[in-house]
Parts: C-alpha cells; sequence; structure tokens
C-alpha cells in the first residue's frame, strides 16, 4: 500500500469496503431469492466482485471493530417498515461507502478512484431500475 495514506485512513477504507459489499449483498439477496430477479442481482454480483483492492489482506492489521465508537445499532438502523426499506438503506449504505473510497483512493489511487466511481453510478442507476 502507498504511503500517502494514514494508518487511521486505512481503517476507513477497511471499513468502507466491508459496509459496500455488504450493502450490495443484502439488496442481492433479495433480489436473488425473495423476487427471482436474475438481471439485477446479477449486477449487483458483479458490482460485488468489482468492490474490492488487491490488498484487502493487508487492510485486516488496521481493523478495529472492538474498539468503533459507533458500533451500537441506533434506534434509526432498526426502523424498517418494509423489505423497500431494506433495499434503500442498503443501496444507500453502499452508493456512501464509493464515495469515501472513492475520495480517499484520490490520494493515493487513482484507479481505484476510478474504480469506485463508477460501482456508485452503477449503483445508482441500479436503485432506479428497481423501484422505477
Amino acid at each position: 500500500m502507498t504511503s500517502q495514506l494514514s494508518p487511521e485512513l486505512y481503517r476507513v477504507i477497511d471499513a468502507n469496503l466491508n459496509r459496500l459489499k455488504e450493502g450490495i449483498r443484502v439488496v442481492e439477496d433479495i433480489l436473488r431469492y425473495k423476487d427471482n430477479n436474475k438481471a439485477i442481482a446479477s449486477k449487483l454480483k458483479l458490482l460485488r466482485h468489482k468492490s474490492q483492492i488487491k490488498e484487502t489482506i493487508e487492510l485486516l492489521k488496521y481493523r478495529d471493530s472492538i474498539n468503533d465508537v459507533l458500533r451500537k445499532t441506533t434506534k434509526s438502523e432498526l426502523d424498517r417498515v418494509d423489505i423497500n426499506d431494506i433495499i434503500i438503506a442498503n443501496l444507500k449504505r453502499a452508493q456512501e461507502s464509493s464515495r469515501v473510497l472513492e475520495e480517499l483512493y484520490k490520494l493515493s489511487n487513482a484507479e481505484y478512484s476510478e474504480n469506485f466511481k463508477q460501482i456508485r453510478y452503477e449503483l445508482y442507476t441500479i436503485e432506479k431500475d428497481i423501484f422505477w
């Protein structure tokens, strides 16, 4: 990994890579198993596979989930009315995470930054495809 990022920023990257893939996976599984929507589930699966970097294993040394200051679940995270709320929350989580990754990698790896930007825009399109 490049030396332009501090250990704390690698922790941010690790958390957002996980958040991005987890958000995509939740929506992918709902569309795959509940809705039998092969087309969108396949797009999401491809995006999830695109949501990685070569240095994933190296990031583990910066992970500190035990001491995460916002680890506790907030009330708003438990407020879901229906399956659409879950889909929306997870798409937003993935979009926001891809934006964080895009911005941070502008400091050290333009190729990664562009990849996460493309993922974010694909997620915007998928969101519209699901609900429109």
